[in-house]
């Protein structure tokens, strides 16, 4: 028997539902996406069964043990580690062609391989019938079916993991050709003799004859005279033979599989059509965001007010003084609690992505973008961060280590902060809303537009002005369509919407602090107009360079600043710099007035979303494009590159709009 304390790794293909699986055991609230490349670290959890502690692992997804890709080295190097005691191969049950390289990969590493057969009720929706006890003798480990999103069978699968040990005498290797196993074993001597640490030997002596670049650097001196050839695709075409074999001997009634998904996707890839489709789903996204989004959040306007109210009423009472009270009431709460407001709006966007993404359809719109990628000389792999930086850049520009050539990374990061990430959604939501009321949906929606059309065309310009690389197409596995699974969603959406309260709480709570400050203070001390404070000082310094884009009022300077701490703080500011408390229907209007009385109108408003859209990322963002990126130089680089586009793009659109008399 097993030692009482256990390691076990999980491993598995992207989409096969292996954090599912994790989550299951850990109750860990971990992102599961339904597309490849967003799990690029490991996350573990602690569970106990039985008398037994187990450590388990999450590993990124991965399509093999070879050393190209980040989750590759990653998951073997981890997997290469002594510590872990039984790895948990999660396949996908109705795609297990594709799965079971992985599988034989696996079993080489010459450790305790439990294989989970994931999805076992989409198996069984197309009447596709596993003989489970014979991939079992075919393979030599312990087949177990699952089914992670209805939580079946885990017990099965735990109970495999603490009974099964690693018997070499029992365990059936793979074999090869006689040709290639007579190498192997050549190989395997010499490493004995020259380096008998190694472990395992057989693994290491076909990544010798793959000419696996790492392992080659390492131990290719002691065996170069039998690894002058590389066996690599032989020894993948002799796996995926025998994976086909295996196929033939295991599956019944293989011809009744289910068609639907490849209806489905006669649309949803097109070329054409599924570009058209994307943009019409994200449409409706946007006037569901809207609508229901914008009905809610009057009521938690109402009670944001009360609340408000009710606090300066006790402030009275206390007898606090003026100045504190200010604070409380027009810093700190009018800047919280605006920010705040917008939690429905927020809640909203992220259920709608959080159920295309369990869906399946992300991958989709990643594989339809592909070809569009290729045409700006962008990896198709890009897309997948780029599409994360609808969410948040921080987690998109992590995401870009997908991206194998530092240069396409690169290239990638400077791309990102155009996305409009949740944090603008604040700012679309106020400034259409004031201005242009049964329109707002279509103007806050035409900033994703315009994000997306500026990221190609200055990805198109870098791809004609840099020399281009090899070809790096996007390699992606399209999952099957399911019914978003309720636990996912609560877990997606629960942390976002943690991550907007506890930004409201900090990032935001502070900043409203700072700016009453900067806003009620000057040289004199304590000012009572703020256009003597500070802030006003450093905000008509940017005047003359804000005017000619529609900007020149030292308020929207101010509230560009502070935008560099979280881009929803430009909504707070606002809200602090015009002493607004609400912008309810009642008050909505007296607001337009007053900002009419200054000069600024709707294509002012328009052209402020558009330069919030466009301008320098956040202070989080920004310390993770250096921490990405290692070089501080180009990091500057690339903020003075976002706001020059921004202030172009910004200028070009608003005065085309003083030409046709939008002004």
């Amino acid at each position: 028997m097993m030692s009482n304390s256990l390691q076990v790794s999980f491993v598995g293909n992207p989409n096969c539902g292996k954090t599912t699986l994790f989550n299951a055991y850990t109750g860990a609230k971990l992102k599961v996406a339904n597309w490849p490349g967003v799990t690029v670290e490991k996350k573990e959890g602690n569970i106990r069964y039985q008398d037994q502690k187990w450590k388990l692992v999450d590993l990124p997804g991965t399509y093999s043990l070879t050393s190209y890709t980040m989750e590759e080295k990653l998951t073997r190097q981890y997997l290469l580690e002594d510590q872990v005691d039984v790895i948990i191969d999660v396949a996908d049950a109705s795609a297990l062609e594709r799965n079971l390289y992985l599988t034989l990969s696996a079993i080489e590493l010459e450790k305790p391989v439990v294989l989970a057969l994931n999805m076992m009720d989409i198996v069984e929706e197309r009447g596709i019938k596993i003989d489970l006890h014979r991939l079992s003798k075919l393979l030599g480990i312990p087949v177990i079916p699952v089914s992670a999103r209805k939580k079946v069978g885990l017990d099965s699968l735990l109970d495999a993991v603490s009974q099964y040990e690693w018997k070499e005498k029992e365990n059936r290797f793979f074999s090869y050709s006689k040709e290639i196993e007579d190498k192997i074993e050549q190989i395997i001597q010499i490493l004995e003799q020259k380096v008998p640490n190694v472990s395992p030997k057989r693994w290491h002596a076909i990544k010798l004859l793959e000419h696996d670049e790492e392992i080659v650097r390492k131990y290719g001196s002691y065996v170069k005279d039998y690894i002058q050839t590389s066996y690599e695709n032989e020894i993948v075409r002799q796996k995926y033979a025998y994976i086909e074999d295996v196929i033939g001997q295991v599956l019944v009634n293989k011809a009744k599989r289910e068609a639907r998904t490849d209806k489905i996707d006669s649309y949803f890839t097109h070329p054409v059509f599924g570009v058209l489709i994307f943009f019409s789903i994200m449409a409706f996204v946007f006037f569901l965001t809207f609508t229901v989004g914008d009905f809610l959040k009057g009521y938690l306007e109402m009670g944001i007010e009360l609340v408000s109210n009710g606090i300066r009423s006790l402030l009275h009472v206390l007898s606090v003084g003026e100045v504190m009270t200010s604070l409380i009431i027009d810093g700190i709460l009018t800047g919280v609690g605006g920010i705040l407001s917008f939690l429905p709006n927020i809640f909203i966007l992220f259920l709608a992505l959080a159920f295309l993404e369990d869906s399946g359809y992300m991958a989709r719109v990643a594989y339809v973008m592909d070809g569009i990628m290729g045409k700006i000389g962008l990896s198709g792999r890009a897309f997948i961060p780029m599409l994360l930086g609808f969410g948040c850049s921080v987690p998109a520009v992590m995401a870009s280590r997908v991206l194998e050539d530092e240069r396409d990374k690169r290239r990638t990061i400077l791309l990102i902060p155009f996305m409009s990430c949740s944090a603008k959604l604040p700012v679309y939501v106020t400034f259409a809303g004031l201005f242009f009321k049964q329109y707002a949906m279509l103007v806050a929606y035409s900033m994703y537009i315009i994000g997306i059309m500026i990221g190609i065309l200055v990805a198109f310009i870098q791809s004609k002005v840099m020399a281009q690389g090899e070809e790096n197409p996007l390699l992606i596995e399209l999952p099957e369509y399911k019914a978003p699974n309720a636990n996912t969603i609560a877990i997606y959406v629960g942390e976002k919407v943690k991550d907007y309260v506890s930004k409201a709480g900090t990032t935001i709570f502070l900043a409203s602090i700072f700016i009453w400050f900067l806003l009620n203070f000057g040289s004199t001390g304590l000012v009572h107009n703020m256009a003597d404070s500070f802030g006003a000082s450093v905000g008509r310094c940017l005047v003359p360079i804000l005017a000619p884009i529609g900007l020149g009022f030292w308020q929207i300077g101010v509230m560009l600043i502070s935008g560099l701490a979280a881009k929803e703080v430009v909504v707070s500011s606002f809200l602090v710099l015009f002493h607004i408390s609400s912008l309810n229907g009642e008050t909505s209007q007296s607001v337009v007035d007053m900002l009419g009385t200054m000069g600024f109108r709707a294509w002012n408003a328009y052209a402020l979303m558009i330069f919030t859209l466009l301008y320098t990322p956040c202070f989080a963002a920004i310390a993770t494009i250096k921490k990405e990126t290692n070089s501080l130089k180009w990091t500057m680089k690339m903020i003075v590159f976002q706001l020059m586009i921004a202030w172009i793009v910004t200028g070009i659109i608003y005065q085309l709009g003083i030409l046709v008399g939008l002004g």
